[in-house]
Order: C-alpha cells, then structure tokens, then sequence
C-alpha cells in the first residue's frame, strides 16, 4: 500500500501531462475538421464534374483506410522516400503530423454527414426562398445550414466521441498522449516498472472526458429541438 501510495504522485502526473497532449490532439483536430469537413461536403456535391469525382474518390480513400495507416504515411514518407523529414525528431514535429493526419481522417467523415444533412433538406424551401428573392447565400445561411445542423448533431457527436479514444492511436508515431504515459509504467519510467493499474487510470480520464462532452452535446441537442 505504501508504494502504491508513492507512487500515485508520479504516475497521475505523468497521466495529466499526458491528457493535456490528448486534449489538444483532440481540439485542434475539431477546430481544422469542421470547416475543412464543410469545405469537402461543397466539392464533394459539385456541379463540375471532375471536382465532384476526385473529392469523393479522396474522400473514399481516406474513410476506406485506418486511420493508423494514415499517420505512419504521413510521418514516414517524406523522410524515406524523398530524403527530407519534414516534421522533425522532436515532440512538436511529431504532434503536427498527427494533427493533420486527424483533420484529414475526420473532415472527410464530417464531409458526409455535412451532405446527408444538407441534401436532406426539401428542395422545394429553396426553390420558396428563390420565389420571395433570396440569394442562394441567403438561403443556405438563413435556411438550409440551420435545418443542418439540427439534423447532423447527432451523426457528428457519435464522431466526436470517437475522437477522443482515437486520439490514442497517436502514440504509433512516439507522440506522447495519456495511453503513452500510462504504458510507460509498465515498461519502465521514473523509477516504476511493471505496473498495470495506471492504464486504468488512463481510462478514468477517458470516461470522464467523454461522460463531460456527451451531457454537453446531448444539452446542444435539446436546444436544437424548435427546429422538429
């Protein structure tokens, strides 16, 4: 008991340096896939063709292949094939390859629910919106996005849930996320080896975190219900 006592210090802190890596994983990662996300839905329903095939093959590519596969690309291919490692050795080279790495994978995710939600929308408000002299801009700001937002909230928070656990596969690339401290005590760190039960700690801060967000989306949801 007394060492697990002694412990606990050194491994919680080592798991809160760890979540606070995962944590801006998970934010930047929200802050550059949502508008990118948009972005691709427009290119993906284009009424020029070639763009429309090439973002949706782009778009199938990037959700066909793991998100694992995608990071070891990223990181590794320029180093080995072209001889110029652009992110570096360091933590923070490591970290800007994950970033995009992730803001790819879930643009290209939240794209498709951005055009089911979009394409959901009866046509017929549209061709309304057209009859009383809106612009197209008018509509789609004033009509189409606030009737998609209510519909995409919940496809979207499954996705961001499942964010927040994928930000763990990061560590394929070294960057030192809160599952990286916590199976570092197993392996040996800071005087502690062969310890399991900090990896339960590791999932008390996911548990936690995702119970947080679910009551926050789940609270967006509700006040999204005047649009039924």
């Amino acid at each position: 008991m007394e060492t697990f006592l002694e412990q606990l210090p050194i491994v919680v802190n080592a798991l809160n340096v760890g979540f606070l890596q995962t944590l801006k994983l998970f934010f930047i990662t929200l802050l550059g896939a949502i508008p990118l996300g948009l972005v691709i839905s427009f290119g993906s329903m284009s009424s020029i063709w070639p763009i429309q095939k090439l973002v949706r093959l782009v778009v199938w590519v990037v959700r066909g292949t793991p998100l694992m596969i995608q990071l070891l690309i990223l990181f590794y291919f320029p180093g080995l094939v072209f001889g110029n490692n652009i992110w570096g050795t360091g933590e923070a080279g490591r970290f800007s390859a994950a970033a995009i790495a992730f803001i790819i994978n879930y643009a290209c995710y939240f794209s498709e629910i951005y055009r089911g939600g979009i394409q959901g929308v009866p046509g017929g408000q549209e061709e309304a919106g057209l009859v009383l002299g809106m612009t197209k801009r008018q509509i789609f700001f004033k009509i189409t996005l606030l009737q998609m937002i209510k519909r995409i909230v919940p496809p979207m928070s499954n996705e961001i849930i499942t964010l927040v656990k994928d930000t763990s596969l990061a560590r394929i690339i070294a960057l030192q996320e809160v599952i990286w401290a916590g199976q570092a005590f197993l392996k040996g760190s800071q005087g502690i080896s062969g310890a399991i039960w900090p990896l339960f700690f590791t999932a008390l801060y996911y548990l936690i975190f995702n119970g947080i967000l679910t009551v926050l989306l789940g609270r967006l949801e509700k006040k999204l219900e005047f649009f039924r």
